[in-house]
């Protein structure tokens, strides 16, 4: 942050510096290739870095005064947690299990939801923060769900092949994250950016991991004015723009990857079913049916 001092020299004074200008974290050129179909990030909007990493939010703790003042509240939360819990479910607020993600500042643009219930994504590309079950939220990333790009050059010399996110999670290299360590996690995100601004969001990657290739994925939340039906559903739209600035034709392929899943390891739990569909007017995709 840059740090205003006083005429004496000392830093008496502080100003924050909220965001940075796009030409600041991607090339004037890339912005002009990418300026058309809305590909390119607005002028003011709050960006990051992949390569960035999120702060961990603090935590406090009480004391034994206010916990002795909390004593009658604590037992009534604890009967009614395990009340709950007899029952089969899990209670929507309980201040005695800890998450087992860390809190931290990390979320970028959440996937729609006005009071329905909403997906958010972290500016490193992450899903997580999963408010789908009423009164329930799952803070931790469902790594299966990632874009991923390929890129082969005519002649076949040069190829590329990346997760588009950073690789360095929590949620992998565990002993349940299904092999997904092993995909081509590649991508630095020292030349690729994210940029905010609600209902959208921009990813664009500046050279990465094609050093002739940028791309910019706009994401899209339906937040129509005067329709709070639609506005409230948990989706999204993510459109890709792409341009080759390389010499020779570059055949790409882009490909999302989503897990079954409502949050959490409900991927796991078995029962569900995914049905491919053709849509009248020609658009083709998967029906995930959760149990």
């Amino acid at each position: 942050m840059p740090r205003g001092k006083s005429s004496s020299g000392g830093s008496l004074f502080y100003r924050r510096k909220h965001s940075w200008r796009r030409d600041e974290l991607v090339s004037r050129s890339t912005l002009h290739l990418l300026d058309f179909d809305d590909g390119t990030p607005p002028e003011h909007a709050w960006r990051r870095k992949l390569s960035s990493h999120a702060n961990r939010l603090k935590e406090f703790n009480v004391t034994f005064r206010e916990a002795f003042k909390m004593m009658k509240l604590g037992l009534r939360l604890w009967s009614y947690v395990r009340e709950e819990a007899s029952q089969g479910r899990k209670a929507p607020i309980d201040p005695f299990t800890r998450e087992s993600t860390k809190p931290s500042a990390s979320q970028g643009v959440p996937l729609g939801g006005m009071g329905t219930g909403s997906i958010s994504r972290g500016f490193r590309g992450e899903f997580k923060h999963w408010q789908i079950t009423p009164g329930l939220c799952d803070m931790s990333p469902v790594m299966e769900n990632q874009f991923s790009i390929f890129i082969t050059r005519e002649g076949g010399t040069k190829k590329y092949s990346s997760v588009l996110a950073p690789g360095q999670h929590d949620g992998l290299k565990k002993s349940s994250d299904d092999g997904i360590s092993s995909w081509d996690w590649k991508l630095r995100g020292d030349r690729s950016t994210y940029h905010a601004l609600f209902p959208r969001a921009w990813t664009v990657y500046d050279g990465e991991p094609d050093p002739e290739l940028k791309l910019s994925c706009r994401q899209i939340s339906p937040f129509i004015p005067h329709n709070y039906e639609e506005s409230s559903l948990p989706v999204s739209v993510f459109v890709y723009t792409l341009v080759n600035t390389g010499k020779e034709r570059a055949k790409v392929s882009l490909v999302m990857t989503w897990a079954n899943s409502i949050g959490g390891l409900s991927h796991q739990s078995g029962g569900h079913v995914n049905e491919p569909f053709i849509g009248e007017n020609g658009i083709s995709g998967v029906l995930l049916h959760h149990k």
